[in-house]
């Protein structure tokens, strides 16, 4: 084993166990939002009490991503300094304004959310809630800027500054909207979107399983639900498509890899489950004639172009691209199915409440639902190989040249010792609240006293104000 690769397994454990995170945090944040709007909406105090008992677990996953996504700026320096030193003048540009533009908002009303659920109105607790939505998804979108310049770079010119060569910003604009950034934006999103539609169908269906907060947890169905089976075919029909069309286009290799394409043509066939062999240049397995054409260019005279038109070293590794991708077109297809019988018994006399068999699919929908978002991001990454930034810096000679093999397979094993522990804290804790079930309904009393606007709160300081100078 190299010290290559050692590096990118550390890197690779690291942020794959970082990226369970964020998109929960994401998904579950639209929700917030949906159940603040209900709650304004309607008076009803059911809404208000789904949105306290979210908001709990919503600070436990922000808690863990921040904890784990700390480990990837240093892993820059320490692990992969020859990469930090050419790319700098553009990733950490796109990083500081994370930082500047998206996590301060984020942050900033925080505490807000977390804290002001029971003091705060309907209203001001709706206002919090959407500033750190937008905030996550303003950090989300220059993260995968980011990453997408990494795969298709733009607006950058190399120059040799005496110790190497940098690249060097020429047009932002450009460089924050490189073609793959689109089609990965939308796709990361509508991902993250469904794994929060999941996670509050997971906690409700087994609510439901064991009889407890039974009209809440029908309710939270009926929210998440219709949205789980929306965005899961649109994920299959639009997002994913534009996605394969813009790989076609700027990364065929990755493309070739992906669907085991070795010979260059046209109608070319989609492996819906099967096996490749490099050695032999073969794909094997149930496919659909011309399907692959189809999606890159809308006909079945498209070609695609095989693995036979690039060189052998530019290649990643295909076996595991395969199945990887493969992995996550079929759990994306296995959602449609999920969520349109589900809806099927929600509408057919109400079954789902009854239906245990299809309760306990919704319960270990959260599990399937992280594997498909975590393959699609192996699948980005490890297709992007030799390169890591595409067809400019091979990964073979990015990594930092005085780290040693020992010391990286050191800091690898406590990785992997450490994250075993914080997982299992982080899966006792999530339990524990859903354990605890849903906060006690706010009384009519409790829900007029709460402020529910700054001209409220502002007004009370006022009153209150002029009622200590009476007393003086």
């Amino acid at each position: 084993m190299t010290e290559e690769l050692l590096h990118r397994i550390q890197f690779g454990l690291t942020i794959s166990f970082h990226f369970i995170f964020p998109p929960m945090s994401l998904g579950l944040g639209l929700l917030l939002i949906v159940f603040g709007v209900q709650s304004v909406r309607t008076g009803d105090p059911k809404w208000r009490q789904l949105s306290l008992f979210w908001t709990k677990i919503y600070g436990l996953i922000f808690a863990m991503g921040i904890a784990t996504g700390i480990v990837q700026e240093f892993q820059f320096g320490t692990n992969w300094s020859v990469y930090s030193r050419f790319v700098g003048n553009i990733f950490g540009s796109l990083l500081a304004a994370e930082g500047i533009f998206a996590f301060m908002l984020e942050g900033g009303f925080l505490g807000l959310m977390l804290f002001g659920g029971a003091r705060l109105g309907n209203r001001l607790w709706l206002f919090a809630t959407t500033m750190v939505v937008l905030g996550a998804t303003f950090s989300a979108t220059w993260i995968v800027m980011a990453n997408s310049w990494m795969q298709t770079p733009r607006g950058y010119d190399v120059q040799d500054v005496g110790h190497g060569p940098q690249a060097f910003m020429t047009s932002f604009r450009d460089v924050v909207f490189t073609p793959s950034f689109g089609p990965r934006f939308w796709h990361t999103m509508v991902a993250s979107w469904i794994v929060g539609c999941s996670l509050v169908l997971s906690v409700a269906a087994y609510y439901l399983l064991k009889k407890r907060h039974v009209e809440q947890a029908r309710t939270m169905v009926r929210v998440a639900l219709p949205l789980f089976t929306v965005l899961a075919v649109l994920q299959v029909a639009v997002f994913g498509a534009n996605q394969a069309s813009e790989v076609a286009s700027e990364q065929p290799v990755k493309l070739a890899a992906m669907e085991g394409v070795y010979p260059t043509g046209d109608c070319v066939p989609m492996t819906i489950i099967g096996r490749t062999d490099p050695s032999s240049a073969t794909t094997s397995g149930l496919q659909v004639p011309c399907l692959l054409s189809i999606l890159v260019g809308k006909s079945t005279s498209t070609t695609v172009e095989g693995l036979d038109q690039f060189p052998g070293d530019e290649w990643p590794n295909v076996p595991l691209v395969f199945q990887v991708y493969h992995l996550m077109i079929n759990l994306g297809m296995l959602f449609v199915v999920i969520g349109v019988v589900a809806c099927g018994l929600w509408a057919w006399r109400r079954r789902l409440w009854t239906s245990r068999w299809m309760l306990w699919v919704l319960v270990a929908s959260i599990v399937l639902t992280q594997l498909a978002t975590l393959s699609g991001w192996w699948t980005a990454e490890f297709g992007r190989q030799p390169w890591i930034v595409w067809q400019l810096l091979r990964t073979d000679g990015a990594q930092s040249p005085n780290v040693s093999f020992g010391q990286v397979a050191f800091s690898l094993g406590m990785f992997a010792v450490l994250y075993t522990v914080v997982l299992v804290v982080f899966l006792v804790l999530l339990n524990r609240k859903i354990q605890q079930g849903l906060p006690d309904m706010p009384n009519d009393d409790e829900q007029e006293s709460l402020p529910d606007s700054f001209g409220e709160i502002f007004g009370r300081r006022r009153r209150a104000s002029g009622s200590v100078h009476e007393v003086i």
